[in-house]
């Protein structure tokens, strides 16, 4: 309607991301146990330039915290050589069964810890 992306898109798009990330990327260097559900504990997006349809956008993901129960992972997009969007999202890894947070277990920090030095444009 606008002729860009929308605010919930975006949200979206970086949840597809991480997804694709922590559930995928992570789980064929076998890390198994990042599959495991995980909650949003905390959102922030900062929208710098309206998001448009059609032009290639390449998003970056790194960790920007480790904690004992959970991590912050942040996001930079881009699109035509300019930052678009910064944003981060803090994940509680859960017991698959009790759906309680648990803590990370010492691969899963290794594993994010290896993602803790990217710059972010």
């Amino acid at each position: 309607m606008n002729g860009h992306i929308n605010n919930a898109r975006i949200v979206t798009l970086m949840e597809e991301a991480r997804i694709l990330w922590l559930n995928q990327k992570a789980v064929a260097e076998g890390l198994e146990s990042l599959r495991c559900p995980k909650v949003v504990a905390a959102l922030n997006v900062e929208y710098l330039r309206p998001v448009n349809y059609g032009d290639e956008l390449v998003m970056l993901l790194d960790i920007s915290r480790i904690g004992s129960g959970s991590f912050t992972v942040r996001y930079s997009a881009i699109q035509q050589s300019s930052a678009v969007f910064r944003g981060s999202t803090v994940l509680v890894p859960l017991e698959p069964e009790s759906k309680r947070p648990r803590k990370l277990t010492t691969p899963e920090t290794v594993y994010l810890s290896r993602y803790t030095e990217t710059e972010t444009p």
